[in-house]
């Protein structure tokens, strides 16, 4: 049997940096499909794509969450589903390379740099840290601007919620 993944796209970026900023995913699941987006008048893009990843697995964490607390006692074991693969892709390689390099040094640094600078955009950091130990998703980067579907609809949804911060404004 072929246990179904999560595939989650995700794409943060600014107009200006900083400036007003967006953040979007992308997620299938079989035929299943979400996508969500959301931004804020004054951020900078690596915020923005640290917060697109975390709104995915928040949104996951929370639907596994309910699905296994409303496990019946005849059934004993929560849907297949919540225990399906998660795989993020980013065409950012500061999520990338610092979900799965820099953080562990981050860490045992008492979270610097190795300038001994404090890490930037920390308590993001740290919410996607406490996610990804959780949920232990795998983190793949990929071209941005490639062709990729997934990623070009992100990049649409991060420009519209652009828009939309700007509308508000």
């Amino acid at each position: 049997m072929n246990q179904q993944e999560f595939l989650v796209y995700t794409d943060g970026g600014c107009k200006g940096n900083p400036g007003p900023g967006g953040w979007a995913y992308v997620m299938h699941y079989g035929d299943r499909y979400r996508e969500a987006w959301g931004g804020e008048l004054y951020t900078t893009n690596n915020r923005m794509e640290l917060i697109a990843v975390i709104k995915a697995l928040s949104f996951l964490k929370s639907r596994i969450e309910n699905a296994s607390s409303s496990v019946s006692e005849e059934s004993l074991e929560a849907p297949s589903w919540t225990r399906a693969k998660i795989n993020i892709f980013t065409d950012s390689m500061y999520v990338k390379n610092g979900i799965t390099e820099w953080l562990i040094e981050w860490k045992k640094r008492g979270w610097k740099t190795s300038a001994k600078k404090p890490v930037k955009n920390l308590e993001l950091w740290q919410e996607l840290d406490s996610l990804c130990c959780e949920l232990k998703p795998h983190f793949e980067w990929i071209e941005g601007h490639s062709g990729n579907i997934d990623n070009e609809r992100c990049d649409r949804l991060v420009h519209l919620a652009i828009e939309d911060v700007l509308c508000q404004k």
